[in-house]
């Protein structure tokens, strides 16, 4: 029975050593492959972003400097007029009456001037003989005078009257957009600045104002001055976009800045100027415009995609010479287009990892499958072997 026990135990290990000979060992885990990119060094254009509204390149008001009823009205409401065409007519019969009394008047006062002048003409050498007194004379001299005067007023009455029955017509005073009319016909308008009718808008250039701030101004001056220019005397380098985030094909260029700080709101109002093709731009709409504010001289630049923040700290995985991942945590500064400047923690010649940092580890070992890229470009999927 111990003999059969035996010879069981001895069959039953053979067969387990028999089966562990069998198994081959399986390949070797190959390290994990992730791309990885070079960090980028080169000069770089940062620019603000400032929100601004749009005007007309000259935005006119029409008034009226007449009162009366509105008889026509002689454009289309939101369609483009010329400079001087009729817009208004306000009701002339008033104004024509004073003309008509005005041309009377001075009918009168020339007559009579003409009878103190031959008056003076009969008198003059009378006296001369002494048929009339010295006091006859100077008489006649005076009339004369007077009547030269009273011509002379008639003469201004009849023109102011003119002038006024032309208001009657209010015409365009520039060639542009007309606006909403907020006056139609059978309405009494009245005269003085205070009230205005429709404004007329030229848009082939569009002027976009937007503030910055005394601090910002402050910032940007001294950065200038610095580097020996102004703002925007390279010419046309002002970004506009529109408010559906489409970029307005044209670059526009900084018109003015204004005099003064405002001291309620602390800010500074500046221009810009714009070619408005196709009309596409209106008066009142809000945009954003981009500026070059500052410029950095051998930036070190990464891609956005490859910073990890964590509790305000940013980590960025490099890659060392023997494909050994490593966590460094870096200073990042302002943003450009898809990608950060980095201003502390890396160098020209890092590696860095732009994907699947989820899994990686400090001490793991990859296989870097490089990419090249473009910090210039603002879509990511530029990245490319």
């Amino acid at each position: 029975m111990k003999k059969s026990n035996s010879f069981c135990f001895i069959i039953l290990f053979a067969l387990i050593l028999s089966s562990c000979k069998g198994k081959q060992e399986g390949p070797a885990v190959l390290p994990m492959e992730v791309p990885v990119v070079q960090v980028m060094q080169q000069n770089v254009a940062l620019e603000s972003e400032y929100t601004g509204q749009t005007y007309g390149d000259a935005d006119v008001e029409i008034r009226t400097r007449v009162e009366g009823w509105v008889l026509s009205m002689n454009f289309k409401e939101g369609s483009m007029v010329r400079k001087g065409q009729l817009l208004y007519t306000i009701d002339p019969l008033p104004y024509q009456n004073a003309v008509d009394e005005a041309a009377a008047a001075l009918a009168d006062a020339n007559g009579r001037m003409i009878k103190a002048k031959n008056d003076l003409d009969r008198i003059d050498p009378l006296a001369a003989i002494g048929a009339v007194s010295q006091r006859e004379l100077v008489a006649a001299q005076a009339s004369l005078t007077s009547s030269k005067a009273m011509v002379e007023s008639s003469e201004a009455s009849l023109r102011n009257a003119k002038i006024e029955l032309g208001y009657c017509n209010v015409v365009a005073p520039i060639t542009g957009m007309i606006g909403i009319s907020k006056v139609k016909v059978g309405d009494y308008v009245s005269s003085g600045p205070q009230f205005v009718v429709n404004t007329v808008s030229s848009m082939d250039n569009i002027r976009v104002r937007f503030t910055i701030s005394e601090k910002e101004y402050l910032r940007i001056t001294r950065l200038m001055l610095k580097m020996g220019v102004k703002m925007g005397e390279k010419g046309e380098t002002v970004k506009m976009t529109m408010a559906d985030g489409t970029p307005y094909p044209i670059k526009g260029k900084m018109n003015f800045a204004d005099r003064q700080i405002d001291p309620s709101t602390g800010a500074m109002t500046l221009e810009a100027e714009f070619k408005n093709t196709d009309n596409i731009i209106r008066p009142g709409q809000y945009v954003k415009l981009k500026i070059v504010t500052e410029f950095r001289d051998n930036a070190l630049l990464i891609p956005q995609r490859a910073v990890n923040e964590m509790q305000g700290l940013f980590q960025i995985y490099t890659v060392g010479d023997s494909d050994k991942i490593s966590i460094k945590l870096v200073k990042i500064g302002p943003s450009y287009n898809m990608s950060y400047i980095v201003e502390e923690g890396l160098t020209k010649e890092d590696r860095i990892v732009i994907g699947g940092t989820q899994m990686l580890r400090s001490g793991s070992l990859i296989t870097p499958n490089i990419k090249t890229w473009s910090p210039d470009s603002t879509n990511i999927s530029t990245i490319s072997n």
